[in-house]
């Protein structure tokens, strides 16, 4: 039976800790942080793990940080490098929050580990959860990660059988605009080694 998504990532915690410098995300975030036309704001960052760097780089800017994440381990890292963020244990599917409380929403490194099936019904929340003229930034998978135009099911990643699942960039971006979304950036970037397609909303 395969693990879990929170099993794997409780397990990968300490490795996760020792190795938390090795993606430089300082130009994705200036580039986010530039486009949000203000200093101060409410964040949501979905799949925070251990708040680290965006959370903590978001907090040293004054923002204010609602961070979800289904491990434990892993909030536990945050609560310890972003003390200062509300950090809620939970499956981002499954949270609710009111309309228009939040500046931005990131979802990175995560969005892409529940099934494709129920990505609409995600990015649907997010544009519920978003602020007008709020924008949201989130990692998503595509065939140069993969291999597949589209793919639901497993890869290895340190040494753990993780789900991912993707749909075809041009099928991503008809979700996001159907729901109500401009695509601002969509952009291919290797950190660390990884290619996966960046992408910006505006709500």
């Amino acid at each position: 039976m395969e693990k879990s998504v929170r099993d794997i990532y409780d397990g990968l915690a300490e490795s996760y800790d020792k190795n938390r410098g090795f993606f430089d995300m300082s130009e994705v975030f200036n580039s986010f942080y530039g486009r949000l036309n203000r200093e101060t704001g409410d964040l949501l960052d979905l799949g925070c793990g251990a708040g680290e760097p965006f959370d903590r780089m978001f907090a040293d800017h004054g923002w204010r940080i609602t961070g979800v994440d289904v491990s434990e381990r892993m909030l536990a890292l945050a609560s310890r490098y972003v003390p200062e963020m509300n950090a809620v244990c939970a499956d981002m599917r499954r949270i609710e929050f009111d309309a228009g409380i939040f500046d931005a929403v990131i979802a990175v490194y995560s969005l892409f580990h529940i099934p494709g099936s129920e990505h609409a019904a995600m990015f649907s929340k997010i544009h519920h959860w978003l602020r007008p003229n709020g924008r949201a930034l989130f990692t998503y998978a595509t065939k140069e990660y993969t291999g597949n135009d589209e793919f639901d099911g497993y890869k290895e990643f340190m040494g753990q059988k993780l789900f991912y699942s993707h749909k075809r960039p041009d099928e991503l971006y008809s979700i996001l605009k159907k729901i109500g979304f401009t695509v601002e950036s969509a952009d291919y970037l290797n950190i660390g080694g990884e290619v996966f397609l960046w992408v910006t909303v505006i709500r």
